[in-house]
């Protein structure tokens, strides 16, 4: 190498140099100490998932914030529940599956707890807390006496140990208590008999697993990155804050409540003389000094009284309040109103806003995990169990399983200009009447067939409505001719005739 060689700028290129542009790959002085392992979230979740699910259930039960931010998500992720839309061509044959359908929704829960669709609430607060719940279907028999012999079973994730990872006997790979084949399909799940934190349970001192083939469960989970097989808590993001922010609440509140136990003190010359308003020492040798109200004291020569002005949180506790809330309710993907319950620095405008935002990503979920992972599933085992048990006569039972799952419908602010914008929309042929009324959370056929009966029943009882079922409602609701003979003719000519005289005497 020359002597100016050594002087000359190195040339820019190659891997190093790449690595320096990206700023989060730098190794300087304030990034130095940030070295994460690259570790798989399966890896993450089978280390840190039993300690993770019991703090975020303990999170939920004691801490007030994650309570209701728990009942928000599931309240608005199902409602009063996703259901089902047949799409089967032949209206007398649709008609009766969905009448046995809501018949058999009664019976569904095999603990007898709730219907279908309580079940669905209890899956969307599970995904909050543990990330994941599992259904299990449990096969009836016909002396049972249940419409459709089928029924589901909620396990919570506990019941599927995190810590079971070997092979099987088979040669299948089991992964935190899911086999899986030499494909990477799942064949079987490996439940406890009982849940570990049971006490009451008192069958076996250790739980034993039993194998459950996968075609009767149902793991529902919502995927983060590709390859996780087991969830994690929804809650999990905001775990921290809202943990420290309860101690920081906790020791503010028992401050104030030790600060405002003290009201004065007696500063005495000599400390045998009794102090005004003591009484006498009980068994223990403590005196207590009282004051009444109205009391005039006279202090004798020497004494003083220094009153207890405990020390104030000060004007930023509000503040740092509102930042918390607010980083939680960004970690949960929930609007801080929901979370809080405090809407005093909203506005109309900010709720539809932040309404908007969350109520797509409570859609994705509802068609993607909710739907798919849970109600699709269900919908096929039911329709399979109910032909099998004569319940339905099905000529395709492939076609039968065609099915739309209407979400519930979205309450907005201001319902009125929102239903002015369907009903332009559906003038413009922008959507249709289906996609309308399916967004209330109602079956459309469902919808017709009690406009008709209605529109029957007040016709046979000679009723009569400002609006009848089927015609415009609203401002637009103007007759485009004027009624005839028997159409209300005569009280129109009636008010015409007041309205003359009316005239006529104001001349």
């Amino acid at each position: 190498m020359g002597l100016f060689d050594r002087f000359r700028r190195p040339e820019r290129g190659g891997p190093a140099a790449v690595r320096a542009r990206l700023e989060g790959a730098m190794s300087k002085r304030r990034l130095r100490a940030w070295n994460p392992p690259l570790e798989n979230i399966n890896s993450l979740v089978a280390s840190g998932g039993p300690k993770l699910l019991a703090r975020a259930r303990e999170l939920v039960v004691t801490n007030g914030y994650a309570a209701n931010a728990c009942e928000a998500f599931a309240s608005n992720m199902v409602g009063d529940g996703i259901k089902p839309s047949s799409l089967i061509e032949d209206a007398s044959l649709r008609d009766r599956v969905q009448r046995l359908w809501l018949a058999w929704t009664d019976e569904a829960d095999a603990d007898g707890l709730t219907d279908f669709y309580g079940l669905q609430a209890m899956v969307a607060r599970e995904m909050f807390v543990a990330g994941e719940c599992f259904v299990r279907m449990r096969p009836r028999r016909a002396e049972d006496g249940l419409l459709v012999p089928l029924q589901m079973q909620l396990l919570q994730s506990e019941m599927l140990p995190f810590e079971k990872t070997e092979t099987a006997a088979n040669g299948n790979r089991i992964r935190c208590g899911i086999e899986f084949d030499v494909i990477g399909r799942r064949v079987a799940y490996h439940f406890r008999r009982s849940h570990p934190g049971d006490s009451t349970d008192q069958r076996v001192a250790v739980p034993e697993t039993v194998r459950v083939p996968a075609e009767d469960v149902l793991h529902i989970y919502r995927p983060i990155d590709a390859g996780q097989i087991r969830g994690l808590p929804h809650v999990a993001p905001a775990m921290v804050r809202l943990f420290l922010l309860d101690q920081y609440d906790d020791a503010e509140l028992d401050r104030k409540k030790t600060a405002a136990m003290f009201a004065g003190f007696i500063i005495k010359t000599a400390p045998e003389d009794p102090m005004m308003g003591e009484s006498e020492a009980d068994l223990d040798g403590t005196a207590i000094a009282s004051l009444e109200p109205g009391t005039m004291q006279v202090l004798l020569p020497g004494e003083d009284v220094k009153f207890s002005s405990p020390a104030d949180v000060g004007g930023g506790y509000e503040a740092f309040q509102y930042r918390t809330l607010l980083a939680v309710s960004a970690s949960l993907g929930l609007p801080y109103h929901l979370v809080t319950g405090d809407v005093r620095q909203a506005n109309y405008s900010s709720l539809r806003a932040e309404l908007v935002e969350f109520r797509r990503r409570v859609q994705q979920l509802q068609h993607g995990v909710i739907a798919h992972q849970l109600c699709r599933p269900v919908w096929a085992r039911w329709l399979e169990t109910a032909q099998l048990a004569g319940r339905l006569d099905l000529p395709d039972p492939v076609a039968a399983r065609m099915v739309q799952w209407i979400p519930p419908r979205w309450d907005w602010v201001d319902p009125l200009k929102d239903i002015q914008a369907q009903v332009l929309a559906m003038e413009a042929g922008i959507t249709s009447r289906r996609k309308v009324v399916e967004a209330t959370g109602y079956d459309v056929e469902e919808v017709d067939r009690e406009n008709a009966a209605d529109a029957v029943r007040t016709k046979q009882l000679g009723l009569r409505y400002r609006t009848s079922p089927g015609e415009t409602q609203g401002a637009r609701a103007t007759p485009a001719t004027r009624p005839g003979p028997g159409d209300g003719a005569e009280g129109d000519k009636d008010d015409d005739a007041a309205m003359s005289d009316r005239a006529t005497n104001r001349e």
